[in-house]
């Protein structure tokens, strides 16, 4: 069985599904590596212009599978101490691996996402979850610290430093009610009607420039961590500049709205 699998179900877009459903989708080495593959493949597809991102079954993501979740690969030969090191690198860097991809990535969470799959979907651009959807911080609930895979730089970002470190400290169950008034996803739809949320949002998107369209995740990513406005504000024009100078988007853009059509953009 594949462990994770990539879908096309509609035009310029691309769905990847976690799909390990007898164990809630826990992420193991042998979960992780297809996932890695499932990224890099769909990033340098260019018919792929948005990404959604889901789990099979009644979960999203377990987190860390406990009871079996292997060895890093290419460990061979090394002490523990850098096999832990080698583990703990190789899960994290799944994030930054989702926020490098051009394409926009929509995490549909489609039920519990604990510990490290709560973790994930904060390396996704926009997350959309189900009314069953839940969320934990379970590094703690482990007798582990409960930073990992960068919550401790994105969750205080997307929902404020205070209720983040309530979140992690206290290793309490999050409702997806509470997950949307907290700024923690961006929309709660019931269950039958997540794929279809998602599938809708991603038609939109790839209705736009693809181009114009990764310039601006990019900027949005790289703005998390600007040191001031000013900055921010000149790494903003440069980018308009890029795809202003060299497209006809704008041009075409213009031309769409005179003759009532779709924008058809050729970059």
């Amino acid at each position: 069985m594949a462990y994770v699998t990539i879908e096309k179900p509609i035009d310029h877009v691309s769905l990847i599904t976690l799909n390990r459903p007898e164990r809630m989708n826990a992420m193991s080495f042998d979960t992780v590596g297809p996932l890695y593959e499932a990224f890099a493949s769909v990033a340098a597809d260019n018919d792929t212009h948005c990404v959604i991102l889901t789990g099979a079954g009644k979960g999203f993501c377990a987190g860390l599978d406990l009871e079996d979740h292997g060895v890093p690969p290419n460990a061979e030969g090394l002490t523990m101490s850098r096999i832990a090191i080698r583990a703990m690198e190789y899960m994290s860097d799944l994030v930054p691996t989702m926020r490098a991809m051009p394409q926009p990535v929509i995490a549909a969470i489609n039920g519990p996402a604990y510990g490290g799959g709560m973790c994930l979907p904060l390396g996704a651009d926009i997350r959309i979850a189900s009314s069953s959807a839940r969320f934990r911080s379970a590094g703690v609930t482990n007798g582990l610290a409960g930073t990992e895979l960068g919550v401790s730089y994105l969750l205080p970002r997307l929902i404020g430093a205070s209720r983040a470190f309530e979140m992690i400290l206290s290793g309490r169950v999050i409702e997806s009610a509470e997950a949307l008034e907290s700024g923690l996803v961006s929309r709660v739809v019931p269950d039958e009607e997540l794929l279809p949320a998602a599938l809708a949002l991603a038609e939109q998107i790839t209705g736009w420039s693809a181009h114009g369209v990764a310039m601006t995740k990019k900027i949005l990513w790289s703005n998390l961590e600007a040191g001031s406005l000013t900055n921010a504000i000149d790494c903003e024009n440069r980018n308009q500049l890029l795809v202003r100078l060299t497209t006809e988007n704008l041009a075409e853009a213009i031309r769409a709205r005179r003759e009532g059509r779709k924008p058809d953009y050729k970059d």
